[in-house]
């Protein structure tokens, strides 16, 4: 007996072929913790989302508040500013970093797991922003570096909408993690240029010529093979002087070939990457045929 032809039944006629099931939805991570209409859940769609008015206005105001406070930070380390108006900078910058930690409370609050936004990158920055005050009260000046705040502006593609410029983001990391192993091997190669040429360097001019030291001639190395050229240090006699020139010459040779390799690594992604840009939290999806983000479940 002769097997049915794919596609038909036994009796020729085609078979019926039935449609795949459709796939649920996949959960989000940072879900709401609420039932829906209840405070939590309404506190998350103003905290995270950004579709309601609310949501909007309060990811404008978190922006605004956040660039204040780096400039308070910043013009409290200002001697003069920071003799007439130490006092108020230091009441406003408690008063931000106390608004910042509600803010941050609540995030853990209203979401269904707290460390799925505790641990992710928003999460980690959200707290590093609040902890450099309360560490100024064990180790003075630690408030300083409250400027890390400014990271949090990164919100305001998401805010705005401004998901192609997040996505640009997510490529030019995915050339810099393709090129990492040839810039590695590109900065392994100067190292070991700038220890030779340091050596070099002691051995030629000496204490003199204010080579006191081999890593004194690494640093003179460094900083003439990057074309910064402090001045601080210099040769003196004819032979090292040669040899600066040279190394100068190469350092100009060497500063293309890091923006070469990421260069090619850039127009590699641009190639291969036909996917959709999630609107929600910006991942980018690679998978032509899927329908919703693999990181946050909303539709593509």
């Amino acid at each position: 007996m002769l097997g049915a032809v794919p596609g038909t039944s036994l009796s020729g006629s085609p078979a019926c072929i039935q449609p795949s099931p459709r796939l649920p939805r996949p959960m989000s991570r940072l879900a709401p913790g609420g039932q829906p209409g209840s405070l939590r859940a309404r506190v998350y769609d103003v905290i995270f989302g950004n579709e309601t008015r609310l949501g909007k206005i309060f990811d404008v105001g978190l922006i605004i508040a956040i660039i204040a406070s780096v400039a308070v930070v910043m013009l409290d380390s200002v001697p003069g500013l920071r003799a007439a108006w130490g006092p108020w900078l230091r009441a406003l910058e408690w008063m931000f970093t106390l608004g910042f930690t509600a803010e941050y409370v609540l995030r853990l609050w209203c979401v269904k797991r707290a460390d799925s936004y505790a641990f992710s990158f928003f999460g980690a920055i959200d707290l590093l922003a609040v902890i450099p005050t309360y560490v100024s009260l064990v180790l003075p000046g630690g408030q300083f570096l409250a400027v890390v705040r400014i990271l949090r502006v990164v919100r305001v593609f998401r805010v705005l909408k401004l998901v192609q410029y997040m996505g640009e983001a997510s490529a030019l990391a995915e050339a810099l993690r393709a090129s990492r192993y040839k810039i590695s091997v590109f900065l392994l190669t100067v190292v070991s240029i700038v220890v030779v040429v340091g050596s070099l360097m002691y051995l030629i001019e000496g204490p003199e010529s204010g080579f006191t030291s081999i890593p004194k001639g690494v640093y003179w190395a460094v900083v003439t093979l990057t074309t910064v050229g402090y001045g601080d240090v210099a040769p003196q006699t004819s032979l090292g002087q040669g040899v600066a020139s040279i190394v100068m010459i190469l350092g100009y040779g060497i500063i293309a070939v890091p923006t070469g390799i990421v260069s090619a690594e850039l127009a590699m992604v641009a190639t291969r990457r036909p996917g959709s840009i999630c609107e929600a939290c910006a991942y980018v999806e690679t998978d032509p045929e899927a329908r919703f983000c693999k990181r946050c479940g909303e539709a593509l």
